[in-house]
């Protein structure tokens, strides 16, 4: 605080130089063409007395009217530039230290503006989005640990069981097979974190192509066959033949296999899935429909947050990263999707976009 004071002084000092020397100029010229003028209008003659009273007078006069400009900027200078400055270094101070609540209040001028508003408006929207950020780092990383504490844990336990003396060929066979469950699920947790890192962080970038949407589409639909047969499920569909989309199919396809498998892990035995290709002009539209457990109310707004799962009661099939994924996908594509649902009686979720 000391060393901020003197530096004031100082730059205050250099204020009053640099006053001083502009104030004797300008004051200088203006009198020698006064007097300049006078003497040869009037014809008089100026002697060392007479120019050094003059003299005398014209450094007085400079003197105090530099003092009195120079103790007026600074006064200005202290209540618009310093006090704003030193606000804003506080605050910047406090977000060092990871306080981002901080916010900087408006100043004013005998004006009622300053240039220093647009810095405080741009510097506390930085805070807020900051803020935002850090709130959503704290709750992806605890989200992380506890995604990876589940499978961890049965891991560890599965493996202690395995080495217990005379267990049978079936028990090991079920102990192994509930830690490869586990790490195929480690697996793909971290690959959906990686997708989804990049996507948030446009490190993919879409890569167009022309290819047929309604082939993509039963293509991700009969990588599921074997659990839609295990658990006896009804298959709709009602697919446009020929419709071709230029986008990324690559992506496409990440958001095709998603809904699918959300749809197959919420529909009971016996259910029914329905996919349908539609097309209105330049628009495309592609609906995924389940007879699931639906959307409880109030869940709705969330499903497309990380690590997010409106029913718990599957948690063990899912990580909660699938319709982030989704909707980031969409976006990126510059399309649109949305979700109707009926709690109990299942849900339906529909991607539009332009081909």
């Amino acid at each position: 605080m000391k060393k901020t004071n003197f530096e004031q002084i100082l730059r205050a000092i250099h204020h009053y130089l640099v006053f001083f020397l502009m104030v004797a100029f300008v004051v200088t010229c203006c009198m020698l063409l006064f007097v300049r003028t006078l003497a040869d209008t009037m014809g008089l003659v100026f002697t060392p007395d007479n120019i050094g009273d003059a003299a005398r007078l014209t450094f007085g006069s400079v003197l105090l009217i530099s003092l009195f400009s120079g103790t007026f900027d600074y006064f200005r200078r202290r209540q618009t530039v310093y006090k704003p400055v030193k606000r804003i270094l506080d605050a910047a101070e406090r977000i060092m230290q990871g306080d981002f609540s901080v916010r900087i209040e408006p100043v004013k001028d005998f004006s009622g503006e300053t240039g220093f508003n647009q810095i405080i408006d741009c510097f506390n929207k930085m805070t807020a989005e900051l803020a935002g950020t850090e709130t959503l780092r704290t709750d992806f990383i605890a989200n992380v640990s506890h995604e990876l504490k589940t499978p961890l844990a049965v891991m560890g336990n599965y493996a202690t069981m395995l080495q217990k003396p005379n267990i049978t060929d079936v028990e090991r066979c079920e102990y192994a097979k509930a830690i490869s469950d586990s790490t195929r699920r480690l697996a793909q947790l971290m690959t959906n974190i990686l997708k989804l890192n990049k996507l948030e962080n446009q490190q993919i970038f879409p890569q167009l192509d022309e290819y047929d949407l309604g082939e993509q589409l039963c293509e991700s639909l009969l990588q599921f066959e074997d659990i839609w047969e295990k658990k006896n499920l009804n298959i709709e569909t009602d697919i446009e033949d020929g419709v071709r989309i230029r986008s990324d199919s690559e992506l496409l396809s990440l958001v095709w296999n998603n809904l699918i498998s959300n749809a197959v892990k919420f529909t009971p035995d016996g259910g029914t899935i329905g996919v349908s290709l539609k097309t209105d002009g330049d628009l495309v539209a592609v609906s995924v429909r389940d007879t699931g457990c639906g959307i409880k109310p109030g869940v709705g707004p969330h499903i497309f947050e990380k690590f997010y799962q409106g029913d718990t009661s599957h948690a063990t099939q899912g990580n909660g990263l699938g319709l982030a994924l989704v909707k980031r996908v969409v976006d990126i594509l510059k399309g649109e999707i949305g979700v109707q649902s009926v709690y109990g009686q299942g849900s339906t979720f529909t991607v539009k976009f332009r081909r």
